[in-house]
């Protein structure tokens, strides 16, 4: 009780205090004839703060609080002081018009303390924001589960003594960083706002906070991503880096409104995420060997197809990585260029200046490359243009949307190209998906149950007479467990799992008859190449992911 009433006592005295400072304030104002400000209640314009120096502010004893043009506000404790008088003038010699106002020495001091906000404000205009790598290892030391992150952003992001409020999307963002988010999700809910990252590829809830930390954090990404502060009830769309070290990582911002405000995705874009050989995709080795020789052609078409989120892109990079030599020129059209590729020359679609898909493939031909990649095949006219390039002795390499490999085919058709150029140009057609890795250090080898043995023999039927099946009597499965080192999750990273349908004699025939996917399927079943679920299966069997994971991914 005694502690309670010291501390109760203190700050009644602190109280006392700052009110009889700013009374001497208010007496001083009536002196002097000017007038009186509580900067505790005004806002304070960075921009104009930095106008003077802090050195030079403190020794005229005044702060530059506003400005409107060449109109500046100015706090002093008294208009007396040689050295606040020479600020002044040196302030009027610059051509600015001054209004000054009596503050207390402490409100003056408070004012001050922003100065150290400058070269964060700084790097905000610049869209960067620097993130120290001392940083990164507090959190890596500081965090070894989701719970222990939860638990940090839960001290710092609610409470102001420990950390300033400006410096929380820092600390997401960090928090991002060594959790290996791909995405931070900040989502206004009725009460409170929640704050979600994507672990690979899946969703995990951090914390919920206030909104008044929230409407802090929207400006400043606003700010730092080039975005309309004033704009609340359109989607908008900008990038900002952020500085680690010597090493900038872009992150791609999205905002679209919302019942409760408006809820932002960073799309983190850390060139260690498509950092992936040809080797390390988790292609199996039937089809690896088929795709190295159809990449050794010097024409041709390779597509891959799969819904957002499912690692085309990085695919797409490693084949070029795969393919590049120094006698080749390779040419990409991308929306948007995500990461940059050393040696390969990007260029990126902006519809709005009429650089389309089909307008930059025509000016990549100019160019004279060997090799092309395509983002995305949308629309008839991009089709044409690729085909024919690979028609004339390129090597295109493109995406599609499309469920699976069959589906490419009639996909191409539905665009209205004519099936006679299809059989010549495409090579091959790939799907795939991203499955969760099982983390090494915990997964546990258990014994099959009845449903999962039964689920494991339908699809272990299916396999071709050119794919060996596995022995269905000595089925083991791993499960996931969970440690320290996957954050409580047992999984750590992804791989993907794949089919393909090679454009050969057998199915080129049919193409003309403009097939069904069925059709096309039951062609290609010669071919000997697995499909996702049978892919999928041997991934499971080996230990590499689980059967639940596979599960949440494809239909078995």
């Amino acid at each position: 009780m005694a502690l309670l009433n010291d501390e109760k006592n203190k700050e009644q005295i602190e109280s006392m205090r700052k009110s009889e400072a700013e009374d001497l304030a208010k007496l001083l104002s009536q002196k002097y004839g000017l007038p009186y400000l509580d900067l505790s209640r005004m806002t304070i314009d960075i921009d104009a703060l930095k106008i003077l120096a802090e050195e030079e502010a403190r020794a005229g004893k005044l702060a530059v609080f506003q400005k409107a043009g060449q109109k500046l506000q100015v706090a002093i404790e008294s208009p007396n002081p040689e050295t606040t008088q020479k600020a002044l003038r040196n302030l009027q010699e610059k051509g600015y018009k001054i209004n000054t106002f009596m503050v207390s020495e402490e409100s003056l001091a408070r004012a001050w303390k922003r100065y150290s906000e400058v070269p964060v404000y700084e790097e905000t205009l610049r869209g960067v924001i620097d993130v120290s790598l001392e940083k990164l290892d507090e959190f890596l030391k500081q965090t070894s589960t989701i719970e222990e992150l939860k638990n940090l952003f839960i001290t710092s992001a609610t409470t102001q003594k420990n950390r300033k409020i400006s410096e929380v999307l820092e600390i997401i963002l960090a928090g991002a960083l060594s959790a290996d988010a791909s995405d931070v999700h900040i989502e206004p809910q009725e009460k409170q706002v929640r704050l979600r990252f994507r672990l690979d590829g899946v969703l995990h809830d951090i914390l919920l906070f206030d909104y008044k930390i929230y409407n802090l954090i929207l400006s400043r990404i606003k700010l730092v991503s080039g975005l309309k502060l004033n704009v609340r009830n359109q989607a908008q769309d900008g990038r900002f880096s952020i500085k680690m070290g010597g090493e900038e990582i872009a992150v791609r911002t999205s905002i679209i409104p919302e019942a409760y405000g408006e809820s932002i995705v960073l799309r983190i874009l850390n060139p260690k995420s498509i950092a992936i050989t040809f080797e390390e995709l988790g292609i199996d080795k039937g089809l690896m060997a088929i795709l190295e020789k159809e990449l050794s052609k010097p024409n041709g078409m390779i597509l891959t197809t799969g819904p957002t989120g499912s690692g085309k892109t990085t695919t797409l990079y490693a084949f070029l990585r795969k393919i590049y030599t120094p006698e080749t020129k390779i040419i990409t059209l991308e929306d948007p260029v995500e990461y940059r590729l050393p040696n390969i020359v990007q260029t990126q679609v902006e519809e709005s200046i009429g650089y389309s898909f089909s307008a930059g493939l025509r000016s990549i031909l100019r160019q004279d490359p060997d090799i092309i990649m395509v983002g995305e095949i949308r629309d008839l006219e991009t089709a044409e243009i690729a085909i024919n390039s690979d028609l004339t002795g390129h090597l295109v390499l493109s995406t599609l949307h499309t469920n699976n490999a069959a589906g490419t085919i009639p996909r191409l058709i539905d665009l209205g190209v004519n099936p006679t150029s299809i059989a010549p140009a495409v090579n091959i057609s790939m799907a795939q998906r991203l499955v969760r890795k099982l983390c090494d250090k915990c997964k546990e080898k258990q014994p099959a149950s009845e449903l999962e043995l039964d689920i494991i023999k339908k699809v272990i039927e299916t396999f071709s007479e050119k794919i060996k099946k596995p022995d269905i009597q000595k089925i083991f499965i791993w499960k996931a467990k969970g440690c320290k080192f996957c954050n409580n999750l047992g999984y750590k990273g992804r791989i993907g799992i794949y089919e393909a349908i090679l454009i050969d004699e057998e199915v080129e025939p049919l193409i003309l008859l403009n097939p069904t996917e069925t059709e096309i399927l039951k062609k290609s079943e010669s071919q000997g190449i697995l499909n996702m679920k049978q892919d999928g299966i041997l991934k499971v069997l080996n230990g590499i992911t689980s059967l639940d994971e596979l599960e949440r991914v494809i239909e078995l």
